[in-house]
């Protein structure tokens, strides 16, 4: 019989291993690397499964309509009223004091105003007519591509929670990030790149990198955070005076590493430095060629808004057009941050005009470019691209010129990999405030963007802390009216 033994915290140390059994483990621990290393390569994927095999063990559970992810983080929380949610009676009662209207709930500060009209109007666009608001002029032209999804919920109304929440499926600091678990669940298509990409145009959310973390799963699945210019990632030049220096130097430090193993162990965190290793030296061919603009045509770049006036839409641009090659070059999940433009994030407590223009006029151009772009490459349809904040605003004023936070519906879009085009899921009530119709909660979009890359939600598991984890928690189910 067999036995099996754990050690508590990890204090255990194996005897003293002779040369003889040295040599072996390491031989073996190396050629293990070495097939660990092709089993992501497509070339060379285990027998009878997906090329697109994760260290899960699942891969797709399903047929696949998604391929990769690209998430457009709107920081801060645009508002479902002004954007993508119109409502007349707003209009009809601006300047009224909502208490008298509707019940109004505990709000992040409590400094409620009267009701408050969009400044901006809306129009019907597109053969399916739906309405966007002049905020969004050039996305209004993609509108037939869009599954705008009125009825959004959150659990929390505060920026670091809400961020966690929307990106981990908890509002506990710590969890891994959605786009770790889909390449937890998928790998990478990539072996020059990383399959988790944030490109940060300027602001990290409230929350921190935690944000892109991958909490309890092997830290190799963690968010890498590119700038969208320069040399993209930090340290990424070669500093030896050869690639054979290079090269003999990080198999000198992987040797050194698999002693370390051999003594003691397997751990998390020298598995993932041998693979980092490994893959900054990959990245440092791939990375300046993924990053370079300029051999993009000179129509592609004015489409994107490379060459507007307005700074942070020349950052954004860079961040689409990048995220398109990245695209392109098989890396897994990639999300945008927000580019600053000179107020605050979608945080519009006061000024709301102001804000709110400024924050669309940095975007709203580069998202239509790399939804067409994307679609006249044939890349739309396997490509999944999300639209969200971490919540909205809410129908009243807080003060005079703003809007507070509102977790109680809010408007969040999709479009491409599989998603049906040209459709209104959900709805809130008369005044945009809370969702009536069709409620979703986060963990459904998550269980939704994950059926769509071929991932069944309640199987793609980690045991951690005496269960399984999952992204959708023990919640979460598939919203098939806006899947094709």
């Amino acid at each position: 019989m067999t036995h099996h033994f754990t050690y508590p915290c990890e204090r255990y140390r194996s005897g003293p291993t002779s040369r003889r059994e040295m040599l072996t483990r390491c031989g073996s621990g190396f050629a293990a690397l070495a097939l660990a290393a092709l089993g992501q390569d497509n070339a060379f994927a285990v027998s009878g499964t997906s090329p697109d095999l994760g260290f899960a063990g699942h891969g797709p559970h399903h047929q696949v309509r998604a391929k990769n992810v690209i998430f457009l983080y709107m920081d801060g929380g645009p508002s479902q009223i002004d954007t993508f949610d119109p409502k007349p009676m707003l209009d009809k009662y601006d300047g009224q004091d909502p208490g008298k209207l509707f019940s109004v709930e505990p709000t992040q500060f409590n400094n409620n105003g009267n009701v408050l009209a969009s400044p901006w109007k809306f129009k019907q666009y597109g053969e399916s007519g739906i309405p966007v608001s002049d905020l969004f002029p050039h996305v209004a032209t993609c509108v037939d591509e869009l599954a705008v999804m009125r009825s959004m919920v959150s659990e929390f109304p505060e920026h670091t929670f809400a961020n966690y929440f929307l990106h981990t499926g908890s509002g506990l600091q710590g969890r891994p990030s959605m786009g770790a678990w889909v390449n937890y669940g998928l790998g990478s298509e990539s072996q020059n790149l990383p399959g988790f990409v944030v490109i940060n145009g300027g602001l990290i959310p409230p929350g921190g990198l935690d944000c892109f973390g991958s909490g309890f799963l092997p830290a190799t699945y963690q968010g890498s955070v590119f700038k969208p210019s320069g040399s993209g990632v930090a340290n990424i030049l070669r500093t030896e005076p050869s690639d054979k220096r290079q090269r003999e130097k990080l198999d000198f430090v992987r040797q050194l590493d698999g002693f370390a193993k051999q003594n003691f162990g397997q751990h998390d965190s020298l598995e993932s430095a041998i693979q980092n290793y490994e893959l900054a030296y990959a990245m440092q061919m791939a990375v300046p060629e993924v990053m370079s603009l300029k051999d993009e045509p000179a129509w592609i770049q004015q489409m994107y808004g490379m060459e507007s006036e307005y700074e942070p839409t020349r950052t954004y641009a860079a961040q689409c057009l990048i995220a398109r090659r990245m695209i392109e070059s098989g890396v897994r999940f990639i999300e945008l941050t927000c580019p600053k433009v000179g107020g605050d994030r979608w945080d519009q407590h006061s000024n709301l005009k102001a804000g709110h223009e400024n924050n669309a006029r940095a975007v709203d151009q580069p998202i239509a470019a790399l939804l067409k772009d994307l679609r006249q490459r044939g890349m739309l349809d396997e490509t999944l691209v999300v639209w969200a904040g971490e919540f909205g605003r809410t129908p009243f004023a807080q003060g005079a010129n703003g809007r507070d936070h509102n977790q109680f519906g809010f408007t969040v879009w999709m479009a491409g990999g599989g998603v049906k085009p040209g459709i209104v899921y959900g709805a809130t009530d008369e005044w945009g405030y809370k969702a009536i119709e069709n409620r979703a909660e986060i963990h459904d979009l998550h269980a939704t963007m994950l059926h769509l890359m071929g991932v069944d939600h309640t199987r793609s598991t980690f045991r951690f802390g005496g269960r399984d984890m999952r992204l959708t928690d023990v919640k979460g189910h598939v919203i098939h009216d806006v899947i094709a």
